[in-house]
């Protein structure tokens, strides 16, 4: 077995908790990359909702999804993800099964607009009313840039505080690397 690097990682949570026909969140769509992978788990049956508050990330999005003829089964959505609950369809809570964020900017973009700390930490909020028990929200955080220091400090001191009846919460880390490499905070719904 080798041990897997934080993006395979958090793939490998996704697909143990989603399954076709499920619906799904990307909470930031970025360059489409985990909006295509979620597309093709809950395929032609399944639904995922895409959140960017950049344009640019949009569109590149659906390029990448065109490019690689996934299923017409993605719903973008050009806002903040602390949206959620206005913006995604009532019949949806409570089944959401994943959702994902990969924290920071939009790489190959403008660096200064950075999801924050408190953005993120309401959309968390969001997704305890629309994540089935059982259901997963993969945080991948990126820290090396001021913003992301911030908002590392408040989603950490977030997650560490949840209740543990209400979710399990895991960090994935790897703590001899330099450079402020990204991890993972995944949290479970629990019943």
């Amino acid at each position: 077995m080798k041990i897997e690097g934080v993006l395979p990682f958090a793939r490998t949570l996704l697909r143990s908790f989603c399954e076709p026909g499920d619906i799904v969140i990307d909470a930031t769509c970025g360059n489409g990359n985990d909006t295509l992978f979620l597309s093709k788990i809950v395929g032609a049956n399944g639904h995922v909702y895409a959140f960017d508050i950049q344009k640019q990330a949009i569109e590149r999005s659906k390029q990448r999804l065109t490019d690689h003829q996934s299923y017409p089964n993605v719903t973008f959505i050009h806002a903040s993800h602390d949206k959620m609950l206005e913006l995604i369809p009532d019949f949806s809570e409570g089944k959401v099964a994943a959702a994902i964020f990969n924290l920071g900017y939009l790489p190959g973009s403008d660096k200064s607009i950075t999801t924050t700390g408190t953005s993120t930490v309401n959309a968390i909020e969001q997704l305890f009313q629309l994540l089935k028990v059982e259901g997963i929200i993969v945080l991948v955080i990126y820290h090396g840039h001021e913003e992301g220091k911030r908002e590392k400090e408040i989603v950490m001191n977030y997650v560490s505080n949840l209740d543990q009846k209400r979710a399990h919460v895991l960090k994935y880390d790897f703590i001899n690397q330099k450079n402020d490499p990204p991890f993972i905070v995944a949290i479970e719904k629990r019943g």
